[in-house]
Formats: structure tokens, sequence, C-alpha cells
């Protein structure tokens, strides 16, 4: 064969192929042939990929607006949506639901099973009420101490209690709180104020905290400890820290085998998760206008941990719906049952019903059994079920 025979062969074969390309779709030469088409399932991926992004903002933006809804919602909120008490009860679920969030570093991205989280929750919100009230610091001054004393005071209890592990780091925490617990109780010196708590030095608060009729900014104080514990955690989860940290919580021999310095990812969780807690504790104190003892006890601790599996342990939906359905719960229960509606049920519906931590527990057991993953890994499944069905 002659070279322009063989040429013309060449040219011939190279149309055919492009020419087939063409026809079915293959990856072909060109800009065109580099764009795969795109399939219905990664169309639906890219969608919930979207919604997932968009659903905190959206969320952030629906409650942002709550207050100025005058809407009566009976038998969930005591009074208008934007009434004081609807305004306070929102609020300090909103700041339990972050400070569940803080604990969940600790326990759901790190698996450090801590029953000392209250130490610092407390610390950050007694620090504020005592340096306002009884040192007389302005309000900035009192949060820059309340939480750099509450972030020191883990960086020492972490160092000591992280020597060990398990169920003996537990126990550390623990020890810890309760030594905190009993020295507020005692109330050394006038200081913490024992069983009556502390309260804030209303002088060192802007006008926009005081009142009732002020109700809606501490809500909106109260979200925005939330969003910004949320972006927080968000932050921390996609860095190389959260990453290591999600290898200690899997197998924490495996990852000090390829050279993670497991002791210094636990003690940052700690750090981390305590420094959010405290400023819970800031919050708190702002928010409800004083400190109160319950702070310091492990049956807080016990509630945070609840709060956490009730919604779904790594996951910072789970965390923050769990914090805010309990303290909903526990605080409307609590008016239910003491109120005069019980009183024309049967005995025995009428004991039940007046324990809120018994139908809390219940609910807790029901949800750990049918629902391992919590609440939001319940929702997951149902709605990757919706989505595959359709």
């Amino acid at each position: 064969m002659t070279p322009s025979a063989r040429a013309g062969v060449t040219d011939a074969t190279s149309d055919s192929e492009t020419s087939t390309d063409v026809e079915t779709g293959a990856a072909g030469p060109g800009p065109a042939s580099e764009r795969p088409p795109t399939t219905d399932a990664e169309g639906r991926g890219g969608l919930r990929l979207l919604a997932a992004r968009l659903a905190p903002v959206v969320v952030l933006a629906v409650l942002a607006y709550l207050p100025y809804l005058p809407v009566d919602v009976p038998g969930v909120l005591p009074g208008r949506l934007n009434g004081p008490g609807s305004m306070q009860l929102l609020a300090t679920c909103l700041v339990i639901g972050g400070i569940a969030l803080s604990y969940d570093v600790l326990f759901g991205r790190a698996g450090l099973l801590s029953f000392g989280h209250a130490l610092f929750v407390a610390a950050g919100s007694y620090l504020l009420t005592i340096s306002t009230a009884s040192w007389s610091l302005p309000l900035p001054a009192a949060v820059g101490l309340a939480l750099g004393l509450s972030t020191l005071l883990a960086l020492v209890v972490g160092a000591v209690a992280l020597r060990v592990g398990g169920i003996a780091f537990a126990m550390v925490t623990l020890a810890f709180a309760q030594a905190a617990s009993i020295i507020v109780m005692r109330d050394p010196g006038g200081t913490t104020g024992g069983e009556e708590g502390r309260t804030v030095n209303r002088a060192a608060l802007p006008d926009l905290l005081v009142g009732v009729a002020n109700a809606p900014y501490r809500y909106w104080l109260a979200l925005a400890f939330l969003a910004l514990t949320w972006v927080a955690v968000s932050l921390l989860v996609a860095s190389r820290a959260g990453h290591a940290m999600a290898a200690v919580r899997e197998n924490e021999q495996r990852a000090a085998v390829i050279g993670l310095g497991t002791y210094r990812v636990r003690l940052l969780a700690l750090v981390a998760g305590s420094f959010l807690g405290a400023l819970g504790g800031v919050v708190h104190a702002l928010v409800l206008g004083g400190s109160s003892p319950h702070l310091t006890t492990s049956e807080f601790t016990l509630s945070l941990l609840v709060m956490v599996v009730l919604g779904g342990a790594g996951s910072r939906w789970g965390a923050v719906i769990g914090g805010v359905l309990y303290t909903y719960a526990d605080a409307r229960l609590v008016e239910v049952s003491g109120a005069g509606v019980l009183q024309s049920l049967p005995e025995v519906v009428r004991q039940v019903l007046s324990q809120p931590l018994f139908i809390l527990g219940a609910f807790f057991v029901v949800v750990v059994y049918f629902a391992p993953s919590g609440l939001t890994g319940l929702g997951g499944r149902i709605i990757r079920k919706a989505g595959v069905s359709s």
C-alpha cells in the first residue's frame, strides 16, 4: 500500500471514530465530550447538598423573625409567640441547645464521655455574675475574664483527667465537677450565693437586656449564641483537627500508630467544647439574670448527655434539636403537672403525668430503642427512603 493510500485509510478511520463518538455520546475529543451527562441521582444529590447548606440559614432567618409574630399558640407556649413568657422560654431553649452542641464536641466528635461539662458552664456563668456584682467590672471585661478563666480551668482539668481514659476519665471529670458544686453550695465568703444563686449586677448590663419588655432582645442574644456555636463547631469539624478527632473517636490506637498525638487531640476537643460551654454559661446568666447552682450539678451534665443522645450524637442538628426539645418538654411538663387539668384524671395517670422526669426518661428509652442514632438519624432514614421510593 502506497503512503497516500495509508493516509486515506487513517483519515477514514479517524472520521469514523469521531462520528461514532458523536452518535453514541461517548467521551471523544472536544470540550463537549469532556462533560459527562448528569444523571438523575447526581441531580438529586446536588439538590440535597444545596438544601443541607441552606437549611441552617433558613432556620436562622425564621427564628430571628419570631419576635415579630403576635400569634397565640394555645397549649404550646405560655401566651403569645412574641410575649415575654414565650420569648423567655424560647431563649432558654436556644441557650441550652447551644450548650448541648458544645458538649457534643466532646462526646459526639471526640468520643469523650465527660461527667464534668457542667463545671465549665457554671464557671462561665458564676464568673460573670461575681465579676459584675462583687468586683464591679464592666460587662466586656467580665465576659473576657469569665471566658479566659474558664478556658484555663478546662486546660488544667483536661491535662489531669486525660491521663486516663474510658470510665476513669468520666469519674475524674465527675470528681472535679462535684468539688465545684460543693464549693458553690457552701457559699464561701458570700461569693456564690449558695442555694439561692447569684444575680447579675443590672447596672453593668445594657438597657436592652434588662426588663420584661426587652425579652425579645434576650431571645436574639440566645439565638446569636446558638448561631455562633454552630459556625464554630462546623469550622472545627471541617478542619484537620476535626478529622483527627474523628480518627481518635473511631480507633484511638490506630490513630496513634499513624502518628496522631491522641492526647493533644483529646485535650483540644475538651478545651474547645469547654470554651463554648463557658460562653453558653455567660449567655445563660445574661438571659436569666443570674447564676443557678443547678448548673454545677452532675444532673445537669447527665441532662446534656441525654440531649445529645436523644437528638443524635455527632450531629449538629441532633445536639441542637435534642437540647431544645428536652428543655422545652421539661419546662412545659413542669407547668402542666402543676395545673388543675390533671385533677380530673385517674389517680395512677395523674401520678405519672405529674413526674416530668419520668415522662422524659420513658421517651428517651423509646427513642434509644427504636432509633439508636437519635431523632435526626431517624429523620434522615425516613427522608432517604422517601427519596428512593420517589
